[in-house]
This record gives C-alpha cells, sequence and structure tokens, in this order.
C-alpha cells in the first residue's frame, strides 16, 4: 500500500514521543537500521480521518539539534538532508505540557528549519491537575502552527492529532523565533551562496556540523571549512547566543500564554518520593527489595502456567509416538523438534513475567532513578551514569544493550561498558537457572515469605551486576583514555505504568524470544537427533546383537532392554563420541559427555542447552513413558556411581559457566559491529571463556 504522507516525531527524551508513536501504530509497526547507520529506527503506519495512509518514523529523543550521540545526529540528518529517503513531509513536535521551557528550545530549531510542524502537546491532563492554565489558541497563534492538547498515555485528543495531521499545510508557515542571520550573517550569507542553500538556519547548522554530515560532500566540507576560517566563526560561542535569544523568545512566549498557580513552586510530589526511592542508602536497600520480590515471582506465579504447557508438551509427545508409525521420521519429530522446543517453550511465562516487570518499572519512571543511583558507583570502577542503561537493559538482552551504547560519549567508558554488559543476566539465561534451580535448590520458604528457589535466582542476578563492575575496574586499569565522562539527565515525574503498553511490550519480547530461540532450537535439534540417532560405522548392529544374547534376555525385561539398548546407543552415536572428546577438558568441572554436547550447541544461543537436554534424554528415553525435560533430569544417574547426574555441585557449577561464557554467537556480532574490529570481540570472548572455567570449576570444588 502506497504512502500517502510521512511524518516524523520529535521531542525531547520523557515527552511520552515513544508512547504517541505505539497509540498511532499499533501493531502495524516495524524496527530496522537508518539508511548507513546502525541507529535503530522504529517506523509504523496509521491511516488518517481522510482514509490517507502516513507512514510515522519514531526519531530518537534529543534536548536539540546539537547532537551529542549518533543518535542525536540522526535527527538533523533525516529533517534537513534533501536527499534522504526518509525526510519528511510533516513534524509533529511532541511537547511535555508540564515543562514547556525547556522543551520549546527544541521545538524552536525545528520549526526554523522550515519544515511544516504541528505541536502535540502532551500530557495536558497532568499540566490541568498541577493547576497550570494554557491559553492553546493564544499558544498556537504566537507560533504560528496546529496546537493539539493530547494525553498519549490515555489515549485522548489522538483523533484531533490525525484530523490536524490531515489537514496539515505543505507549506512552512510557522512565525521566525530568532533573527538566525544575525548570529553569524557574513558566513550564513555565503553558505547560502557556495551551497545553493535557502534557509538561513540550515546554512548555520552546517556551519557547527558539517564535520559529522555524511550527505556532505569532501569538497562542501572543505568550502563549509575555508569559510569558517574566513569569517573566524566559533561554533561554542555561536551556540550560546543563539541558545540566548531562543530562551529570550521562549520566555515571552510563556509569559503571555501560560499561567501557573502562586503554590506551582511547592515541592512536587515526585521530589517527596525520590528522597526515599534515590536516598543513598534506604534507596539500594528498596531496590534490592524490588529485585527479590521480581524473582520470587518468577518462580511462584509461574508455576502452575509453565506445568500447563509441560503437561501439554508431554502429552503431544505421547500422542504423536501412539499415531506415527515407528521409524527415523517419526523419531525426529517427535524426540528432535518437538522434544527439544518443549524444554524451552515451558519457560514462557516466566520470560513474560520478567519483561513485565521491566516494563512497568520504565513506565513509572523509576528504572530513570535506578540509573541516577548507580552512577556514583559506576563513577569509581570507569563507567558513569550512562552505562547503568546498558546494564540494566541487560537483563532483557545483550545485543540492544550494547547498541545503546552509543548515548555514551566517552571512548573509555564506552568500550568498557560493551565489554563487561554481556556479564548481566540476560532473558536467555533465565531458562537455564530456573531449570537448574529447581534441580538443585529445595522448594521451601525460610522466614514464611521468602522462596529458596526464588533467593537463588535472585543471588545469581546480583552476582551478574558485581561481576560486571568488578570487571568493569579491571578494564578501567588496563585501557587508557583522557576524555573525562559526564552524565546529564532528566528524571521523570512518576507515573502509574500504562497497562496496554507493559501487556504490548510483554507480546513482542516473547514474540521475539519465540521466534529467535524457537528457529535456532529447530535447527539445532534437527541437526543434534542425527548425530544422537547415528554413529560411526556398524556399532549400532553390534548393540542390538548384543542385546539379543540370552544372558540379557533372561535377566532383563523388554523395557529395561530397550533403556539399555538406547543409552549404548547414544554413547556410541556421534554427538556421544563428540561428547567424550571433550569429556576430559570439562570433567574438572563436574560435567559429563551429555552436559558436554549441550555446551557445545548452546554456542549460538544460551538458551539451546535446555533445548538440546531435552533431545539428547528424548533420544534416550522411553517412548512408552513420556516425561518433562526436568523430570528427566532430575531421574538422570551417573552410570559408575549410581548417583544422580544434577547435585547441587554440578548444578551450580553449570550456573557459574553459563554467568560468565559468551555462549551467544548475535552477541560476538553486534560488538564486532559497533567496534568495527575483531580484536574486541575476540578479547571479550577469551576473557569470558576463562572467567567461565576458573569460576565453574571453584564452584563445583566447593561444593562437592
Amino acid at each position: 500500500m502506497k504512502t500517502d504522507i510521512r511524518v516524523a516525531l520529535v521531542g525531547n527524551p520523557n515527552t511520552g514521543k515513544s508512547t504517541l508513536f505505539n497509540v498511532l501504530t499499533g501493531l502495524n509497526q516495524k524496527i530496522g537500521n537508518f539508511p548507513g547507520v546502525t541507529v535503530d529506527k522504529k517506523t509504523g503506519y496509521c491511516i488518517l480521518p481522510d482514509g490517507r495512509r502516513a507512514e510515522i518514523i519514531d526519531l530518537p529523543g534529543t534536548y536539540s539539534l546539537y547532537p551529542k550521540s549518533q543518535d542525536e545526529s540522526i535527527v538533523f540528518s533525516v529533517l534537513a538532508d534533501e536527499s534522504n529517503t526518509l525526510k519528511p513531509d510533516l513534524v509533529v513536535v511532541i511537547l511535555d505540557a508540564s515543562n514547556l521551557k525547556r522543551n520549546l528550545l527544541l521545538y524552536t530549531q525545528v520549526a526554523d528549519l522550515k519544515i511544516p510542524v504541528i505541536i502535540a502537546l502532551n500530557m495536558i491532563d497532568l499540566a490541568n491537575k498541577a493547576g497550570t492554565t494554557i491559553d492553546i489558541d493564544l499558544f498556537a497563534k504566537k507560533l504560528g502552527v496546529p496546537v493539539v492538547p493530547i494525553s498519549a498515555r490515555k489515549i485522548e485528543g489522538i483523533d484531533k492529532l490525525k484530523t490536524a495531521i490531515s489537514y496539515a499545510n505543505k507549506i512552512a508557515l510557522q512565525e521566525e523565533s530568532i533573527d538566525v542571520e544575525a548570529i553569524a550573517p557574513n558566513l550564513i550569507a555565503q553558505i547560502q551562496k557556495e551551497l545553493k542553500v535557502e534557509n538561513p538556519y540550515f546554512a548555520l547548522q552546517l556551519a557547527h556540523q558539517h564535520e559529522t554530515l555524511k550527505f556532505l560532500s569532501a569538497k562542501e566540507n572543505d568550502t563549509i571549512e575555508s569559510l569558517e576560517q574566513e569569517f573566524s566563526f566559533h561554533s561554542q560561542k555561536a551556540q550560546g547566543t543563539e541558545t540566548i535569544a531562543r530562551y529570550s523568545f521562549i520566555n515571552d512566549l510563556l509569559y503571555d500564554t501560560v499561567k501557573k498557580p502562586e503554590t506551582a513552586q511547592d515541592e512536587s510530589t515526585s521530589n517527596k518520593i525520590d528522597k526515599i526511592l534515590t536516598h543513598k542508602v534506604f534507596g539500594f536497600i528498596l531496590f534490592f527489595a524490588i529485585l527479590l520480590f521480581m524473582f520470587q515471582a518468577i518462580f511462584s506465579w509461574s508455576a502452575y502456567p509453565m506445568e500447563l504447557i509441560a503437561d501439554l508438551f508431554v502429552w503431544i509427545q505421547d500422542n504423536l509416538h501412539h499415531l506415527l508409525p515407528a521409524g527415523p521420521l517419526a523419531s525426529l519429530l517427535v524426540d528432535g523438534v518437538i522434544g527439544g522446543l518443549s524444554g524451552v517453550m515451558v519457560f514462557i511465562p516466566q520470560i513474560a513475567i520478567l519483561f513485565a516487570f521491566i516494563s512497568i518499572l520504565e513506565d513509572t519512571g523509576y528504572m530513570s532513578r535506578v540509573t541516577f543511583m548507580m552512577d556514583k558507583l559506576m563513577r569509581k570502577v570507569g563507567l558513569n551514569g550512562k552505562s547503568v542503561v546498558p546494564l540494566i537493559g541487560g537483563f532483557a538482552c545483550a545485543v540492544p544493550s550494547i547498541m545503546s551504547t552509543r548515548t555514551i560519549e566517552n571512548w573509555k567508558d564506552r568500550m568498557i561498558t560493551i565489554m563487561v554488559t554481556p556479564l548481566v543476566t540476560c532473558s536467555a539465561r533465565l531458562p537455564i537457572y530456573t531449570l537448574l534451580i529447581a534441580l538443585v535448590v529445595p522448594n521451601r520458604n525460610i522466614w514464611w515469605i521468602f522462596n529458596l528457589q526464588g533467593l537463588a535466582l535472585t543471588g545469581m542476578y546480583i552476582f551478574s551486576l558485581v561481576s560486571a563492575v568488578v570487571v568493569a575496574f579491571v578494564f578501567k586499569l588496563i585501557l587508557k583514555g583522557r576524555e573525562r565522562g559526564y552524565f546529564i539527565m532528566e528524571l521523570p515525574v512518576y507515573r502509574m505504568p500504562r497497562w496496554k503498553n507493559v501487556a504490548y511490550s510483554m507480546y513482542e519480547r516473547v514474540k521475539t524470544f519465540i521466534m529467535r530461540a524457537g528457529t535456532v532450537i529447530i535447527a539445532i535439534s534437527i541437526i543434534l537427533w542425527v548425530l544422537a540417532s547415528y554413529g560411526p560405522g556398524n556399532r549400532f548392529e553390534q548393540i542390538d546383537k548384543k542385546y539379543q544374547q540370552p544372558q540379557y534376555i533372561k535377566t532383563l525385561n523388554h523395557d529395561e532392554i530397550n533403556k539399555a539398548k538406547a543409552s549404548e546407543k547414544l554413547e556410541s552415536s556421534y554427538a556421544g563420541v563428540l561428547g567424550h572428546v571433550i569429556e576430559p577438558a570439562i570433567r574438572p568441572l563436574g560435567f559429563d559427555w551429555k552436559i558436554g554436547i549441550a555446551l557445545i550447541t548452546s554456542f549460538a544461543a544460551r538458551e539451546v542447552f535446555v533445548g538440546t537436554m531435552a533431545t539428547i534424554y528424548s533420544v534416550n528415553g522411553s517412548a512408552e513413558k513420556m516425561e518433562s525435560v526436568q523430570q528427566k533430569m532430575h531421574t538422570a544417574t551417573n552410570p559408575q556411581t549410581g548417583q544422580p547426574v544434577f547435585t547441587l555441585a554440578v548444578g551450580f557449577s553449570l550456573m557459574m559457566f553459563y554467568a560468565f561464557a559468551m555462549q551467544c554467537a548475535s552477541t560476538v556480532a553486534v560488538v564486532y559491529r559497533e567496534t568495527k574490529n575483531w580484536r574486541w570481540p575476540a578479547i571479550q570472548f577469551a576473557y569470558m571463556a576463562v572467567l567461565a572455567y576458573v569460576a565453574s570449576f571453584i564452584a563445583y570444588h566447593l561444593l562437592k
């Protein structure tokens, strides 16, 4: 379907821009990359009241057109570059109605680029609640643009905004905010003449940013550089002059159009709450309590739905074994594909609960407070507060978290953050931890309210954060950098989470998990089934002949013979041979050859470990007695000692291994993409592998 109008959403961070994007586009959106760069681009579509189709682009949040990061530089490139395929026909600038003075700086800059503009005056309900009165008509008249009051969170005023987009003028009619040409008259006039630029503010921005703008040719760059020298242009001084002029205009505008009650200067509710939640002692205690509650809930709330999913897969496998004729194809489907999938899909409820909590913490504004609290601690280990965003984001997935390090200006801080982010426990590790904890940690409460399994999971998450901080400190001593990092952030007001947004976030993250894990696991399960179902030479024939001998037929019943044959065939298969090859290296960690196979296959993605164990134990199991992977692993015994394979020592040894090991091909790829050098992912892989082996060895021998 053809796009009739392209609309860009522009605004400061925390103005509700992304919420508005989700409301306008619903599920009709996609994520890609901006042309030529690896910055995330969100686009979506909505149908306007006149029946036209609008493409909506959610540009990165920024306080100004003068960029401080790669993300922010995208905004000017998209808005100003005529050759950019994403250049919008219309810009919707989102302003926080309760914080207009700060938001209007960006608006005046965008307006001076002379692109048709509409203002979405968001959070109007909060402004009204605070007693702030805005004369919308006078506000719109003074700026010369349509102003639509909305509340994106409450989905109020959205239809009026769509109508305004439908009737938007194709010619920019906004009033001048400042005399741009007065800032550097001779330079601006000459750049307009030499580069054939019509808009004076675009010419001024070229003077400021020409060195980083990819759409300029080398000749154009040289021309601007020589003009700057000719007219003694000082970028920072010019920016200061411009900012003062803009705020003079903004102050006059707000004086005429906005009235606040006399009590407006009183301390806000958010500030009162922050005195507790960001306290240097109580703040960390509360953060720990929230984490503890999260992981208690992940175990207790997910128990029943996980049991239902496990029973469903057992029922499917059981029925397929009876319906399908016995043979390799049936075994591949039931034991390979479905067996492998069942091991991971059972953890969907836990993944959903984890992402629900993360979404709620972000939506309420609490996650910003965590970033603020951590800044002081981060600085001591060579990072800054901006590093907390990727680290906390690492709870979900390291890949987008590493990409988000682009907002960190300091090279050293950014590199350290990239190197330690994969240490934070991501959602792919959650199935491994919960499976192993359920196997080796008793399911009982202490002090009536704390479940031991929930405490163990909380411990693994906190351990991962502590590990990341310690390793960051080591990198601080190794890496050399002269730049000084700084951290400026605005704390949004506390709000009730938008439950529709939470539900959508859960849906998107679970869908991504299923698609990513499912496709990898199906492929690996098929390969693994082949490796586990066939062996070199005539080994399988010899095993069949062995169990046809009288001494076995007389002493063992039919089920026992089948189980013994299956176990011996698995050990003699290609997978078994591979497992036995690496077994001497992993035996000091308490791992057998079956676990060794899982370690190899999970190099593609950590969660494949669970699917691999499910496939191995399905191939090794009995078709007449289907069980969940947890039950199979619980009853697994060492043939030499007769003791359980998964003891407390082995369980925690495995968890320590996965806490450190770089078992994720996607993370390796994104580190290379962000650093543009294979040296960094190689160093990362090597140091994490060494840490994994050492930590696993220590855990096994301490608990053995």
